[in-house]
């Protein structure tokens, strides 16, 4: 099994609903976002993916979010835009991407960093 890695990063605000404390005010972060692809075979020159279709399937779908409020988005009118569901957003996304060109490919996980030390990761279950 080959696994490729990228990461990009995008600035937004957010506010989270319901919430108990600071993060209820609309605040912003500079997201990283890392993506783990795996798959069983090479291509004819030994490439899994290349990284700049990874690159680009990315910043199609960060440049939706780039300096916006997430909160504004019709995917979060429901929910929270929690670094778990932004994790679940770009995964959901970029997934749909990877498999309409590389249908043997598995995006393994998305990751997002709201800050060095926080991290979500969304990977699909058994």
């Amino acid at each position: 099994m080959y696994s490729i890695n990228y990461s990009t990063h995008f600035d937004a605000a957010h506010f989270l609903k319901d919430y108990p404390g600071k993060c209820a005010n609309i605040h912003g972060h500079r997201w990283e976002v890392g993506v783990q692809v795996s798959g069983e075979q090479l291509n004819e020159i030994g490439i899994l993916i290349d990284f700049n279709d990874l690159k680009r399937y990315l910043k199609e779908i960060t440049e939706t979010l780039d300096h916006k409020l997430i909160n504004d988005l019709s995917y979060f009118s429901k929910i929270n835009p929690t670094a778990e569901n932004i994790a679940k957003y770009l995964y959901d996304l970029l997934k749909g991407k990877i498999n309409k060109e590389f249908p043997d490919l598995i995006l393994d996980f998305v990751e997002v960093w709201e800050a060095p030390q926080s991290k979500a990761i969304y990977t699909e279950g058994s």
